[in-house]
């Protein structure tokens, strides 16, 4: 085998390696650091890798050195960077549902009430196309990132719909909900959209054709959250019967019921490295799970109210908790110690997200505030004022230098540093 070239990924941080193999095809591996951080070692890391890994010889040294180098400058965050408000665009008539960036943080879409979802320039505040078509609530939306020339749309018309992000063309529309759709998301790869409904069921489609794959029967209530694992082939179904689901996306088949909460699932993630995954409830406690074996690693015990969202920060060794006592805190996945707490807010806490850097998370309150905070020792760093009404949804863009609020006020504002 032969090594053609590198290839850098910053969050998480990782090196692939592109080779050619003497028959003349190309491959890939990526060698994942997701244990690097700018106090880390890097002569002996270098000595590591190039230990484990026989594509690279003593030779490239150097260059490996040169990567981790860029790899960890791009994990340090300016302890003075400061947001301003950038553009406040009232987005649609009747109220917002959601908001997203693309993985480059140039466009971002908005679902809304008037049936619509819309496509916007981050710069300009421009909208650029107007995905219409739904009769009814558009309430869940998503990019297809890493690549974002693709959005799907779920309505509480029961249907998915699946968009050319660009000219606003309508691929496909994706039939056999019975009721409505709240959660929807694309696998990594592209290739595969998973919808969650209130019908008790998710289902799996193909991107390219639209036909269903698999319809994922079990859960006795709502599902509320879902997502792929980073390889495409694990979903993880968060329920409002008390449990969480992981499901074998190639036959269907649900492989562990995650089963202990005392009280409805709100939210559900995968780590990065897809061996840990979270569920948050409204019995006021966060769940760590071991994905392979199904079992609970911690109870993450804290908050005096629901809790409403749960997050992994990019590399999986930290997570946030939001709940609605108006608090977040954040927690150790390989400990399960609190790390810090953000008490601040007057509202309710409904999202939540680090930066890409790990080192300050945001919040969105109904409190008309998004507060961003240091996640070393819980102190808020800056309050976001301007909206005036509930802050539902807040999101960095892919390098931690953007924030999206959307508010019941109607308005999405953007933020930069």
């Amino acid at each position: 085998m032969k090594l053609r070239r590198f290839l850098l990924r910053y969050y998480p941080p990782g090196i692939t390696l592109e080779y050619e193999t003497s028959a003349g095809e190309v491959g890939s591996k990526t060698i994942d650091l997701l244990t690097l951080t700018p106090e880390t070692n890097l002569d002996s890391l270098v000595d590591q890798i190039v230990m484990q890994e026989p594509l690279l010889s003593e030779s490239r040294k150097p260059q490996i050195r040169g990567y981790l180098e860029r790899l960890t400058s791009k994990m340090i965050c300016d302890k003075k960077q400061t947001f301003y408000l950038f553009k406040m665009l009232r987005a649609h008539i009747l109220p917002l549902t959601n908001c997203a960036f693309n993985k480059g943080g140039d466009k971002f879409i908005t679902g809304s009430y008037d049936r619509t979802c819309k496509v916007w320039d981050t710069i300009t505040g421009n909208e650029l196309v107007s995905l219409e078509g739904h009769k009814n609530v558009v309430y869940a939306i998503a990019f297809n990132n890493p690549y974002g020339d693709k959005v799907i749309t779920g309505s509480f018309d029961k249907t998915c719909k699946v968009w050319n992000a660009e000219t606003g063309e309508c691929y496909h529309t994706l039939r056999g909900h019975l009721t409505e759709i709240v959660c929807l998301c694309f696998n990594p790869q592209s290739t595969l959209i998973a919808t969650g409904s209130m019908d008790n069921t998710a289902k799996v489609w193909d991107v390219e054709t639209g036909q269903e794959h698999h319809t994922l029967l079990g859960h006795t209530a709502e599902i509320v959250s879902l997502n792929f694992n980073t390889y495409g082939d694990m979903i993880i179904t968060g329920s409002f019967d008390h449990t969480a689901k992981l499901w074998d996306v190639r036959s269907g088949r649900c492989v562990s019921t995650l089963q202990s909460h005392r009280g409805e699932i709100s939210s559900t993630q995968f780590s990065f490295a897809s061996d840990l995954c979270i569920t948050g409830s409204i019995d006021r406690t966060c769940k760590v799970w071991n994905v392979k074996s199904g079992q609970c690693i911690f109870t993450l015990r804290g908050h005096t109210d629901e809790v409403l969202d749960v997050a992994f920060n990019v590399s999986g060794t930290m997570l946030v908790s939001a709940s609605a006592d108006g608090t977040a805190r954040v927690y150790n996945t390989s400990t399960g110690n609190c790390i810090s707490s953000m008490i601040g807010h007057e509202g309710e806490i409904s999202k939540v997200q680090f930066n890409p850097q790990g080192t300050k998370i945001i919040s969105a309150s109904s409190d008309k505030t998004c507060r961003v905070w240091s996640v070393d020792t819980g102190e808020v760093l800056q309050v976001l004022e301007g909206h005036t009404d509930e802050i539902f949804s807040c999101a960095f863009n892919y390098e931690g230098d953007t924030i999206i609020t959307g508010s019941k006020d109607n308005t999405c504002r953007i933020w930069k540093s």
